[in-house]
This record gives structure tokens, C-alpha cells and sequence, in this order.
């Protein structure tokens, strides 16, 4: 005790002796804090039935899937931590990890076994179930017809055609009750304990680990979600198991998520909090961001885009995406290929793009390039080459008078349908004027909100809509099974037997290169019938400050904050 008391009475000396000790303050911890303009309010927060990209980029902070992409789109292990493959490629085993819902229950092979075929439910109706068709009995569980409490296939004619009889003056298909359906014995995804979950697949699906890590194959709480159809619209009955938690939704205003105590990889996330505020005018998000009260968006307001690269506020990130033109092939006069071949042709692309100033690019063919063909290291795109002319006029002309309307005489006006951003304003607005300029043919623009919009699509309640659809993986099926025949996502009232038995036919088919000669052969049939009218390539524009670190947002449009961080 004295030689401690000593010591201290040496340091006061020399303290007062020399005016005191300098003391270096440590540097301020920064907040690891994020607030983040999502754009508008995800449609659902429910994984199973979020297709939209504000569901899909907030359901990806919250749940891990067997499987989660590296910024190189490249599956690595998640709540699997391992798995084997059969020879024949068909037999997946996955071996679970030691993880837990945010309610403290451990993550089971019963949760991902019960979560598969509650999307593949007919009565769920989910407009993603097709990503699971590759799952063997996954087409046939969702397009069967329940009957009390069992299901059925539905019944055909001699020649393959699906029965239906009249109820209330509605075809309503007919079951067959010798061919019952029963989703615990005929869909091959079965939990055969806890941490071990097998599937089968109904033919070898190359991107399958890919689709592991996809939104609509994350998995729920059995326990929670069987027995409450409303947990997912409450953050006090919202369960998940990603890196962060639901804790506060104001609707039409602002999401927050929490760090997950709970979530198995919990050291490697730096952020503690993440804002998503839901602000729908991009120059409103702008003004916020300028002053402070945001630190990235989903947009930026084209005309403000290359000031705001310059300055390093915002980024051009790469996208597999395909801005397009989707028509109502049931109505005249968009029933006949020339009429739809003219739009297509008149249509003056790099004019498009260089309204919009971003990089994008004019799309001449369907699937968008950055996607792998057979051989490392070639695109299927630049392989595949393009269909037709940019602004080819004398063609278009030329075409439309073959539909019988010569300079647009006697063409009937109609409608674009678009969303209310001031970007798809701005592309129709454009292309309205082509086509009066082109082929004197006169439209007018509809604009509607998310919903109501997808609504009058899956009812072909329109004439010419735009879409975007953004890659769910890297394979030119993402975009070519759109348009298969019974497809929710087609919206066109298009079919075309050969190109479905094209793409039923890849399926099966192993060899790399004779998979992509299908593949190529079946855009080849989209791209003359031309339900869909390519416009451009696009690009993914977004507002960053230079303080978020390890920012991701694919190539797929997933945004990712696992591995972000303030600095």
C-alpha cells in the first residue's frame, strides 16, 4: 500500500511540474446506424407471397434461407452448413446449423418442409409457386383442385386437354378423382428429422442452390404461422431468423430493423439499426438525403443522376433487367404478330435511353446480357446476338399496312398502362410520340397504383403495359418461364405449345450446351411472336453516402445489409 501510495504522489509531482499530461482522445465510435429510402411500402412482409421489390428487399434482412448469395451471386451456406447432391443431380441433402427464431425456437428441416408446400398450397395462390415446379410434384400439389380436405389432378380429354364445367357462368376445372394428390407422400421435400431436410427435384435444375436463397424459399415458423394467417402484417407476432428484426412498421411511413440476438452468424453483422422510410417522390428523397436525413435510396431523380455520380452521392450498379413492353394479345388489333412487330419496330430505343441518362441499354432480343451461357465465360446474350432493328421504320410502316392499316388509318386509339413513377412517364410519353410520329396511330397514357395495376395485368384489363422484371437468378429461365403457358407472370394471353415444350424439354436436359441451344431456340419463338416488346437493359441507379461501407445490391436487385457497416 505505501509503495502504491508513493508512486501516485511521484506522478502528481511531475503532472504539476510540467503543466499536466497530454491526454489523445479516442476517436468517437461511429453509429452503426443506416436509414434507407426503400421507395414505397413492401405489398407484404410474408416471404412466401412477396414478389415485388420492396418485399423482397426487406424480407431479405430478416430471414436466411438454406443458402445466401455472395456479391458474386454465388450460393454459400446459410441455415444449411452443408450439403450432399446426387450423381443424377436430382437429390439434395442439407444438413442444418445450430440457428433460431427471433421467438427463441430453434430454425427446423419441419419449418422449410411446411414452408415449401404452403407455397405450392393451391388455396395459398401464391404468384411465386413456380419457383418451386423444379421440386418434384411441386406442379402438379399447385395446380391440383381440392376436393373436402384432399387433392386431385385435374381431369383431361382423350387428346391431354384439361376439363372444365360451368359454375355460376365461370369454367371451373374438373377433378379426377382416381388421381388423388397427397403433398406429404407426392412432393418431394421432406424433413426426415430436425436438422436434415431432403429434396428431390423433378429434373436436374442447375441454379437450384441459387433459388435456395430466394425470397419465396425462406423458411417459417411452422409453430406461428400455421396456426395465425395474420402474423406476418403484426411485429408482434412477426417471427424470422435473418440477421435483423421487424420491431416498428408505420404503414405508408417507415420500417425498423434490429440486429437479431438470435441469428446464428450474429458476429459478422455491424449494424444495429436500419430505418427503411417509405418516401415516394425521388426529389423529396433527394432534399432528405442532402440534408442528412438519409443515407442511400432505391432511386435517383434522372436529372439530378450525373451530377450526383460525379460528386460520388450516388452509383451506377449493374442489373439483369429487361424494361418491356408486355401486350394484350387477346384484343384486337394487338391479336395480330405484324401489329405488335410494328410497335416493336418503330420504336426508337437509344432515344429512350438517352432521356434516361443512366447507362442503360436499348434491348433488341428478350433475355438481358450478364447471364452465363454453356461455355465459362460467354454470354448467352452476346451469343444469341439481336432480333431486329433498332427504329426501323420503313419496316414498321410496311407491317402495319399489312394489318390493314395503311399510316395508321383506321387504327383504334389506346391506352398505356404505367405505374406512377416519373421514370415510366417519361418512357411512355416517349413512345407515344414515336408511334404518331412513326405510324400515326394515337394513344393515351393510364397511369395506376402497385396493386390495382398488377390487378388489371393478371386480367388482361389493359392494351400495352410496361414491366420490369429483374433476374431471380442467373439463368435464362428466369426470364423465359414468364411466359410459359399458365404462367401468373405472363399477363399477355399468350401460348405457344412449341415454346412451352421447349422449356419442358431443357428441364431434362443435362448437357450444358444442348440445354442452351434449347434455351436460344425457345427466344427465338418469343422474340417472333412478340407478346413482349423489348425496350431497354436497365441499370440500378442508387443514391449511397460515402459512409456506408460494403454496401450489396446484386445484380438481382437484392439488397443485402448483413455485411454493411458505417465508417
Amino acid at each position: 500500500m505505501r509503495k502504491a501510495l508513493s508512486l501516485v504522489l511521484i506522478i502528481l509531482f511531475l503532472v504539476s511540474l510540467f503543466g499536466g499530461l497530454s491526454v489523445v482522445p479516442s476517436a468517437k465510435a461511429v453509429a452503426q446506424e443506416v436509414t434507407y429510402n426503400i421507395g414505397s411500402e413492401p405489398p407484404t412482409m410474408d416471404p412466401a407471397v412477396g414478389v415485388t421489390l420492396q418485399t423482397l428487399n426487406s424480407v431479405e434482412q430478416v430471414f436466411d434461407g438454406l443458402t445466401r448469395n455472395d456479391k458474386q451471386n454465388v450460393p454459400q451456406p446459410a441455415i444449411a452448413k452443408s450439403w450432399t447432391i446426387s450423381k443424377d443431380l436430382k437429390t439434395y441433402i442439407f444438413t442444418l446449423r445450430d440457428a433460431y427464431w427471433t421467438n427463441g425456437t430453434p430454425v427446423t428441416a419441419y419449418d422449410f418442409e411446411y414452408a415449401w408446400k404452403r407455397v405450392l398450397n393451391p388455396e395459398f395462390a401464391a404468384e411465386g409457386a413456380y419457383y418451386l415446379y423444379n421440386v418434384y410434384g411441386g406442379l402438379a400439389f399447385n395446380t391440383s383442385i381440392k376436393v373436402g380436405t384432399k387433392y386431385y389432378a385435374q381431369a383431361v380429354d382423350a387428346k391431354g386437354n384439361p376439363l372444365t364445367k360451368k359454375v355460376a357462368g365461370k369454367d371451373v376445372p374438373v377433378p379426377n378423382m382416381a388421381k388423388e394428390i397427397d403433398p406429404n407422400k407426392n412432393v418431394g421435400v421432406k424433413a426426415l428429422d430436425a436438422k436434415t431436410l431432403k429434396v428431390y427435384l423433378q429434373t436436374p435444375t442447375p441454379y437450384f442452390l441459387n433459388l435456395t436463397a430466394f425470397g419465396m424459399l425462406m423458411p417459417v415458423c411452422k409453430a406461428v404461422v400455421s396456426t395465425n394467417d395474420k402474423w406476418a402484417s403484426d411485429v408482434k407476432t412477426y417471427v424470422s431468423d435473418g440477421p435483423f428484426m421487424l420491431t416498428q412498421w408505420s404503414h405508408n411511413d417507415k420500417m425498423v430493423f434490429v440486429k437479431n440476438p438470435t441469428y446464428w452468424d450474429k458476429d459478422a453483422v455491424k449494424l444495429t439499426k436500419i430505418t427503411y422510410l417509405m418516401v415516394t417522390d425521388e426529389a423529396t428523397a433527394l432534399s432528405m438525403y442532402q440534408s442528412g436525413q438519409l443515407d442511400a435510396a432505391i432511386s435517383v431523380p434522372l436529372s439530378e443522376l450525373p451530377k450526383l455520380v460525379a460528386s460520388g452521392d450516388a452509383q451506377i450498379l449493374p442489373y439483369l433487367e429487361l424494361s418491356d413492353w408486355i401486350v394484350n394479345t387477346t384484343k384486337k388489333p394487338f391479336n395480330d404478330v405484324r401489329v405488335r412487330k410494328a410497335l416493336a419496330l418503330a420504336t426508337d430505343r437509344k432515344g429512350i435511353t438517352s432521356i434516361l441518362r443512366d447507362g442503360s441499354r436499348p434491348a433488341m432480343a428478350f433475355i438481358p446480357p450478364g447471364i452465363p451461357d454453356a461455355v465459362p465465360g460467354t454470354d448467352f446474350r452476346t451469343i444469341g446476338g439481336s432480333y431486329f432493328k433498332d427504329n426501323d421504320i420503313v419496316t414498321a410502316k410496311a407491317l402495319l399496312a399489312q394489318a390493314g392499316y395503311p399510316n395508321g388509318k383506321g387504327f383504334p386509339a389506346f391506352t398505356i398502362l404505367i405505374g406512377p413513377s416519373s421514370i415510366s412517364s417519361s418512357i411512355a410519353e416517349a413512345a407515344q410520340q414515336m408511334w404518331k410520329k412513326n405510324l400515326g396511330i394515337t394513344c393515351t397514357l393510364r397511369v395506376e397504383e402497385g396493386g390495382v395495376l398488377s390487378d388489371d395485368e393478371k386480367n388482361l384489363n389493359y392494351d400495352i403495359a410496361r414491366v420490369v422484371w429483374i433476374a431471380d437468378y442467373a439463368d435464362p429461365t428466369t426470364f423465359l418461364d414468364l411466359y410459359v403457358t399458365g404462367s401468373l407472370n405472363s399477363r399477355t394471353g399468350w401460348s405457344n405449345k412449341s415454346y412451352d415444350a421447349l422449356l419442358a424439354k431443357a428441364k431434362v436436359t443435362v448437357n450444358p450446351k444442348a440445354r442452351m441451344a434449347i434455351l436460344h431456340a425457345a427466344e427465338t419463338i418469343i422474340m417472333t411472336d412478340m407478346p413482349i416488346l423489348p425496350i431497354f437493359y436497365g441499370v440500378n441507379p442508387v443514391l449511397l453516402s460515402k459512409h456506408v461501407k460494403n454496401f450489396f445490391d446484386s445484380t438481382l436487385g437484392t439488397l443485402d445489409w448483413k455485411n454493411a457497416y458505417m465508417g
